[in-house]
């Protein structure tokens, strides 16, 4: 056995780092473009990038004062959903409207934000044979929000009431069954604390013909398009008397419509999620970080003295 005896400081030891150079330059990062921020502080500079880009600068402002607004809102919903989350409520809301009203990206703008797990967006596909022969409401009862959560649903069981008659995928028979037990089966969602909010989006049928013309131009939103649009137009009339008898029937002071102007889609989403905030109880509601209260030129609830909507 060896008797040379080890340096404990041998295990220890650091490797020495070589010396940073006075002389090296430390990385620099890329010089700001200053010419083009201070062209950008002058008024004739901005005008300037604006002719260039082809903005108007008025579309601009407006999409940045809307998206300021938006994400406030969307900071109140997220305070919303946490209080229906820790007292295990249940909440119903129903996007309803004619096609091409902007429901689908109302409800995008409602979620963006919410936490996915007491969240979710309800959309059924036409029902299957077996979902035909059972009571119509069934399918609907078993997507009800459980507690905690926030149901939203891109159409709803009043498909029954205005699309499937004007379309003819229900018998008279079937049309009036519903509409003599919907305002019933809404009263034992009432009752057993499931809070249900109906917005009915309303568009012109100039503005719905504008966004079907869109839709068709271009395929990004191509996949929106279907043999009903192509319809919606051509029964527009019968629509609307349809609608109107499911406001007059289906509105009740524990289940009311609230109609939505959403001929301006921004104005639209905006104002259905202050209604939403508006009446809705939750934490933090008394010091809100933007005003929740919606426009009435926007918002209305269903009276039956009322004009007729969608003109």
């Amino acid at each position: 056995m060896s008797d040379k005896t080890t340096d404990p400081s041998a295990f220890h030891s650091t490797p020495e780092l070589p010396p940073v150079s006075e002389a090296e330059p430390a990385p620099s990062q890329a010089a700001a473009p200053t010419d083009e921020i201070e062209a950008l502080k002058a008024d004739r500079g901005l005008r300037a990038v604006f002719e260039n880009e082809g903005l108007d600068p008025k579309d601009v402002l407006g999409r940045l004062k809307y998206e300021a607004e938006l994400a406030k809102l969307q900071i109140e919903l997220v305070r919303l959903q946490r209080t229906v989350q820790l007292q295990g409520r249940r909440v119903c809301v129903l996007f309803e409207g004619r096609d091409a009203a902007g429901k689908g990206g109302a409800i995008r703008r409602f979620m963006e934000h919410l936490n996915p797990r007491t969240a979710r967006v309800v959309a059924l596909p036409k029902p299957t044979e077996v979902e035909r022969g059972q009571w119509y409401f069934q399918r609907y009862v078993a997507a009800l929000p459980n507690p905690g959560e926030i149901c939203f649903f891109d159409r709803s069981w009043y498909n029954r009431a205005v699309v499937e008659p004007v379309m003819g995928f229900c018998s008279q028979q079937q049309y009036n069954l519903f509409m003599q037990q919907v305002p019933e089966f809404e009263h034992m969602l009432y009752e057993d604390g499931i809070e249900l909010i109906k917005f009915w989006f309303s568009v012109s049928k100039e503005e719905q013909a504008r966004r079907f013309d869109e839709r068709r131009k271009n395929p990004l939103k191509q996949w929106k398009l279907s043999p009903v649009d192509d319809r919606a137009q051509d029964r527009w009339d019968l629509y609307t008397r349809y609608k109107e008898e499911m406001f007059s029937r289906a509105h009740t002071s524990f289940s009311p419509w609230i109609i939505v102007r959403a001929n301006s889609k921004k104005k639209a989403r905006l104002e259905s999620m202050r209604y939403l905030l508006s009446v809705l109880p939750y934490e933090g509601k008394e010091k809100p970080c933007i005003n929740i209260r919606p426009d009435p030129a926007v918002i209305l609830r269903f009276h039956r003295s009322a004009r007729q909507i969608d003109t």
